[in-house]
């Protein structure tokens, strides 16, 4: 099945794309089943957790402990549980690192 899928998704890029396809070199294809046993991600769920409104922004992993900040001094989050939530984006990490740095320079403050 994974398999028909890759090739399925390969064809309908290269609809699109001509020669997409002649540009693949290799391919790897996880169902929510092997994202869930390799990555422990439940369901196949890359976003940890609902996009729901009352887990978005502020709220994401959970109220009172958005902004990449844990709930102990110096834990910093980031990752698919954190906003914007999963995918190949990294942005969960830059916007942690930023408060990091935020929250040094206050420290520095005079």
């Amino acid at each position: 099945m994974k398999q028909e899928v890759e090739a399925l998704m390969i064809a309908t890029v290269n609809r699109h794309a001509p020669n997409f396809a002649a540009s693949v070199i290799a391919r790897h294809a996880l169902s929510p089943l092997d994202l869930e046993r390799e990555f422990g991600l439940i369901g196949g769920d890359i976003f940890h957790g609902s996009l729901a409104l009352d887990q978005l922004f502020s709220a994401r992993p959970v109220l009172g402990h958005g902004h990449y900040r844990g709930p102990l001094k110096g834990l910093y989050m980031c990752g698919a549980g954190t906003h914007p939530g999963g995918g190949v984006t990294g942005v969960p990490g830059h916007n942690a690192a930023r408060e990091i740095l935020r929250d040094a320079r206050r420290r520095m403050e005079p």
